[in-house]
């Protein structure tokens, strides 16, 4: 059987050669008619022709190393060798497909984290500059309307420094030699977390595995019930208890969670048990049912926004935002639908018409609007996109602007279409309607949450509130298709949080010393409990050393990851 593989192999990997060499003459064809266009394309033909020919070398490199890898597999008849040769050529390829260009293995923590502040920083400085010179543009408007022209073109000018400034970042990384790795840590990490919940959710013997019931009926929406979902898949996890889900009677179908999706168990999903208790019981009850987060007590240590000890060393170093990731993990794991959700799902991108680039947009209103948030109109999510199309067209051409919109108000959708012409405006009224309130738990309306998280999270980007669970579960899930996906949005209103999080702490790495009374002094190594960002350059928190409460630089600290220790699931590799 093996002989037989391996002289499949060789069969493969020669037409796999062949296939290379194709392609690397089709894409000099394809590039070479870019000389063909008029004068006014030249630029934009050479720039083309000088990346056609950057990928033939890399093309010509990797084919180099392909046929290095073939003559030491034809020369060894060893397996162990011709696995590894498996193995190297896989790698060869996948670098090859990300545009890694030169590949140097792995990149230190400090030079990932140095890079991602950087970029934050920038960020953080536009804000700044943007607020200041906006407030003077207005003052000028009203009062030295001669002036007003010169601080828009000012704004104008440094907008496009700004973009120019990020793409080059953008460049940077792809260039560095790292993206490989990038993305197979990411794969890698992902896999090893999807074993440990796979392991955890299939006892071999469910009459005797320990267990941690998690009822579905918290009085909220269908994001804050995820969310629900994912705490007691992380209390299961911290304490090696099978997740059982009790969602018959769910408000929102019900049958249960298992019409909709997929069962979290193939072994396991009778809650019977020897002993029976309410949060924290003993290690020794075998059945254990905790209550909502906001009635948690004692709360543990694990609670978001904390994330394993023993992913955190590969977690930091990989992610600007390990947490989103690690909840991340846990909806990928639930999010399993079934065949009807599936279809359902594919009917949706297909009916809309969704395809990239695609910017999604979800505006929430109805009851939310005026207790948990402020109005924001469709200007300002607009002006979100057009700056993140803007920085596209900067480095490559789009064929259309697209912008998927998500929401629980029709009228949102409409308004979108008459004043964004320019747009391919993509969104269903029907579901938007049947989100509103005196609707919302219905079968219609859960498929149109569900086609609406799933179409926000395949986006390019992401602009919303984060005052918003449906907001913040699509962001979450959009990190499970990126090596990082923490800079794929702009919220209109507040940092990434949890509901019912623990501590959300940040580091001061700069020293301040307050310019005004709104402002709190800090000295290097003090805490901040962070209350939010205002996108201004300023964010708002207690510094935890003096207990002062009130405004400070945003650049001038880092966040303070939670490490906690957690089981290390030996028995899964």
């Amino acid at each position: 059987m093996i002989l037989r593989q391996l002289m499949g192999l060789n069969t493969w990997v020669r037409v796999l050669i062949a296939f290379i060499s194709v392609w690397v003459i089709l894409v000099l064809v394809f590039y070479s008619k870019l000389n063909t266009g008029n004068a006014s394309d030249s630029d934009d033909a050479i720039r083309r022709l000088n990346q056609a020919l950057t990928y033939l070398e890399k093309s010509k490199q990797v084919d180099q190393e392909l046929r290095g890898l073939i003559d030491e597999y034809l020369s060894d008849q060893s397996y162990n060798r011709k696995q590894k040769f498996v193995d190297e050529l896989g790698n060869k390829l996948q670098i090859q497909g990300a545009g890694a260009g030169r590949f140097k293995g792995v990149p230190s923590l400090e030079y990932e984290q140095l890079r991602r502040r950087v970029y934050s920083n920038a960020q953080e400085l536009w804000n700044l500059l943007h607020s200041e010179t906006a407030s003077l543009a207005k003052t000028a408007r009203q009062k030295t309307p001669e002036i007003y022209p010169q601080a828009e073109n000012f704004l104008a000018l440094a907008a496009e420094h700004k973009r120019s400034l990020l793409n080059d970042m953008a460049q940077m990384r792809a260039s560095d030699g790292y993206e490989f790795w990038r993305y197979k840590e990411s794969k890698d990490l992902s896999d090893l977390v999807q074993k440990r919940l796979t392991y955890l959710q299939n006892p071999e013997d469910c009459n005797s595995a320990r267990k941690l019931i998690c009822r579905l009926n918290k009085g909220c929406g269908y994001g804050c019930q995820l969310h629900h979902v994912v705490y007691c898949f992380i209390m299961a996890y911290a304490t090696e208890r099978t997740l059982i889900l009790n969602s018959k009677g769910w408000r929102y179908h019900k049958a249960g969670w298992e019409e909709v999706f997929q069962p979290i168990s193939d072994t396991c999903l009778s809650s019977n048990g020897a002993t029976h208790a309410s949060w924290p019981g003993t290690p020794e009850t075998q059945v254990l049912t905790v209550p909502i987060i906001d009635s948690l007590n004692p709360r543990p240590p694990y609670l978001p926004l904390a994330i394993p000890a023993d992913l955190a060393p590969r977690l930091t170093k990989l992610h600007g935002d390990p947490i989103v990731w690690w909840i991340g993990q846990f909806l990928k794991y639930l999010l399993k639908p079934t065949g009807e959700t599936r279809q359902m799902l594919e009917n949706g991108i297909e009916k809309l018409g969704f395809k990239k680039p695609i910017v999604g947009i979800h505006v929430r209103r109805t009851d939310k609007v005026g207790t948990e948030a402020a109005f924001h109109g469709i200007e300002e999510y607009m002006q979100a996109v057009d700056d993140y199309y803007d920085q596209v067209e900067m480095v490559e051409a789009i064929d259309k602007r697209r912008v998927f919109i998500a929401s629980d108000d029709p009228k949102v959708i409409d308004e979108a279409k008459s004043k964004y012409p320019q747009y391919e405006v993509i969104g269903d009224p029907d579901v938007a309607k049947v989100a509103a309130v005196s609707t919302r738990y219905t079968d219609s309306s859960l498929n149109g949450i569900i086609l609406d998280i799933h179409l926000l999270s395949l986006s390019d980007y992401l602009v919303c509130t984060f005052s918003s669970q449906v907001c913040r579960v699509a962001y979450e899930i959009m990190q499970t298709m990126y090596p990082d996906a923490s800079n794929r949005f702009k919220s209109l209103d507040d940092i990434y949080y949890y509901g019912g999080q623990n501590a959300h702490n940040r580091e001061v790495v700069l020293p301040h010393n307050p310019k005004n009374h709104d402002e709190i002094h800090m000295r290097k190594g003090d805490l901040i409990g962070v209350a939010g960002n205002h996108w201004n350059g300023f964010s708002k928190g207690k510094n935890v050393r003096t207990g002062q409460v009130g405004l400070f630089p945003s650049f001038k600290v880092n966040d303070k990851i939670e490490v906690v220790e957690l089981p290390t699931y030996p028995n899964v590799k």
